[in-house]
C-alpha cells in the first residue's frame, strides 16, 4: 500500500507543476476503522469505514491553497491542482509560508523501530462484538449497576505517505485498538455515571475487555450519593486520568499558532519559571508503540526529543516553519496536518516529571480538599490564564476521602497553579500524555 499511496503524491506534484505551482506538498492516507456497540448483550451498532484520502498544498510566492479528495482518479488529480493553483492566486499572502529548505530534511529515519503498526491481523467484527460484549457483562456484574450506557470495541489501521517539491518523501503506518464501557448507578435523579477505556497500539498490550467493564461498574458505584462541596479555597488533587488537561493548557499557550498571534498567557515567558523548580516537561516523538510518536513531521524536518520545560523553566515555543519564521526563530520540528489543511503546529508525547509520593500521599498531605475525577466544560481566557471549570470526585477529610462531589466549579489561574503543583508517582506509561495525579493548592471552590 505505501507504494501506492507514494505514486499518488508524485502523481499529485506533477499535476501542481502542471497548472503551474512552483512549489507543493501532498499527502495521501488510507485508513481503515471498525466500531461495534454493544447494549444488553446484543449488537447494537457497527461502523466500518475504509478508503483513501488525498491532500494538496500549492504554493505560489507567497499565497497559498489546499485542496483534498477521495477519488484518486487520474483526472481528479489533475482537477484537484488546477483548482489549489486558482485558489492560491486569489489567497491573500503570507510571507512566511513555504516549505522547508532541503537540507532541513529529515535523513535516514527508522519508522519500524517506532513499532507503531500492529503486524498482527486485523480483528473481525465478531471479536470486537465480543470484547464489548465482555465488557458489558463485567459491569453489570459490579453490585450497584443499574445499567451500561453503552459498551464498546473498536480498531483502526492508518497508512500516510507524504511528499514535496523540495524532494521529501516517507510514509509510516499506525493501528489502534480499544475497549471501553459506561456504567450507570441508581435509579431516577440518584443516577450516576462513569467510564472506563483501555487503548492500545498492539493488540496484544490491550487490557482484558472484562478489567475495563469492572472499573467502568466500580467507579459509576462509587458515585453514588454525590453533593455539591462546601464553598471555599482548598487544595485540589487531580485524578491522573484528568491531570493531563492541566499541563495540556501550558502546552496550548506555548503554542507557536498563538504566539504569533500574541494571543497566549505565556507570551513572553520563555526563560520564566512556570513549574516549580524540580519538575520538567519532556516531549519524546520516538517513544516506541506509542500512538503519538512519528519520525517526521508534517514539512518533512525530523522530529526530536526536546525539553519544553526544563527545571521548571519554560525553554521555548512549539513551532512549525511558518510560525518559527515569523517569529524569527527555528521550528521544533512539530507541523501536523490532515489531508485538507495546511501544516500548524502540535505536540506529539510529553512527560511530566513524576514526584517521590503515591496518589494516597497526596490525599494524606492535602488534609481536607476535592479530589476530582471529572472535569465539564471549559472557561479559559488565553491571554490571562484564569481558569474555571465544572469538576466531579470525592471531598477529602483528614486525608481521607469521605463521599463523592458534583455540581461545583473548581476556579484559579493557571500560571499560579502551575507553579504549585505537587506530582505523585502514578503516571501510566503507555500514554502518550504522561502525566500523574497533580496536587494544586489553593484553588477557590464553588459549591454548596
Amino acid at each position: 500500500m505505501t507504494d501506492r499511496l507514494q505514486d499518488l503524491t508524485a502523481a499529485l506534484l506533477a499535476a501542481a507543476a502542471r497548472a503551474g505551482a512552483p512549489a507543493a506538498d501532498a499527502i495521501a492516507v488510507d485508513g481503515r476503522a471498525i466500531s461495534i456497540d454493544v447494549r444488553h448483550g446484543a449488537l447494537e451498532q457497527a461502523e466500518r469505514s475504509e478508503g483513501v484520502e488525498v491532500g494538496l498544498r500549492v504554493l505560489i510566492g507567497g499565497r497559498q491553497a489546499c485542496v483534498s479528495a477521495s477519488d484518486i482518479s487520474p483526472r481528479t488529480l489533475q482537477e484537484m491542482a488546477e483548482r489549489a493553483v486558482a485558489m492560491a492566486r486569489e489567497a491573500p499572502e503570507d510571507p512566511f509560508a513555504g516549505l522547508a529548505d532541503p537540507a532541513e530534511l529529515a535523513q535516514g529515519w527508522d519508522a519500524a523501530a517506532l513499532a507503531l503498526a500492529d503486524p498482527a491481523p486485523e480483528p473481525a467484527a465478531e471479536t470486537l462484538q465480543e470484547d464489548a460484549r465482555r465488557a458489558e457483562a463485567s459491569a453489570l456484574a459490579v453490585a450497584g449497576v443499574a445499567q451500561v450506557q453503552s459498551a464498546s470495541a473498536s480498531f483502526s489501521r492508518r497508512n500516510l505517505f507524504f511528499a514535496a517539491s523540495n524532494g521529501f518523501a516517507g510514509g509510516y503506518a499506525r493501528s489502534s485498538r480499544s475497549v471501553s464501557a459506561v456504567a450507570i448507578s441508581g435509579e431516577g435523579s440518584q443516577m450516576e455515571r462513569d467510564w472506563a477505556a483501555e487503548a492500545r497500539t498492539f493488540q496484544a498490550d490491550l487490557p482484558s475487555p472484562e478489567s475495563v467493564g469492572t472499573l467502568a461498574g466500580q467507579r459509576a458505584v462509587e458515585r453514588q450519593g454525590a453533593r455539591r462541596p462546601p464553598t471555599g479555597a482548598f487544595p485540589v488533587l487531580y485524578d491522573e486520568r484528568i491531570a493531563a488537561s492541566l499541563i495540556g493548557h501550558l502546552l496550548g499557550a506555548i503554542n507557536g499558532a498563538s504566539i504569533a498571534r500574541g494571543a497566549s498567557w505565556l507570551l513572553g515567558a520563555i526563560g520564566a519559571e512556570v513549574l516549580p523548580p524540580g519538575l520538567s516537561i519532556i516531549e519524546d516523538p520516538h517513544r516506541p508503540r506509542i500512538s503519538s510518536s512519528r519520525p517526521f513531521d508534517a514539512e518533512g524536518l525530523a522530529t526530536r526529543r526536546r525539553a519544553i520545560v526544563d527545571a521548571g523553566v519554560l525553554t521555548g515555543w512549539t513551532l512549525d516553519l511558518a510560525t518559527a519564521r515569523k517569529l524569527g526563530m527555528q521550528s521544533t520540528a512539530s507541523a501536523s496536518r490532515g489531508t485538507s489543511s495546511p501544516p500548524s503546529p502540535g505536540i506529539s508525547n510529553i512527560a511530566l516529571t513524576q514526584g517521590p509520593k503515591s496518589r494516597q500521599d497526596l490525599l494524606r498531605d492535602m488534609g481536607t480538599g476535592l479530589l476530582v475525577t471529572s472535569l465539564i466544560g471549559s472557561s479559559i481566557n488565553p491571554t490571562t490564564g484564569d481558569y474555571s471549570r465544572g469538576a466531579s470526585g470525592f471531598w477529602v477529610q483528614d486525608g481521607e476521602i469521605v463521599w463523592p462531589v458534583n455540581e461545583c466549579t473548581v476556579a484559579g489561574n493557571l500560571r499560579d497553579m502551575l507553579r504549585r503543583i505537587t506530582p505523585a508517582n502514578d503516571a501510566r506509561a503507555h500514554l502518550s500524555h504522561v502525566v500523574p495525579s497533580l496536587l494544586v493548592e489553593g484553588l477557590m471552590l464553588a459549591g454548596s
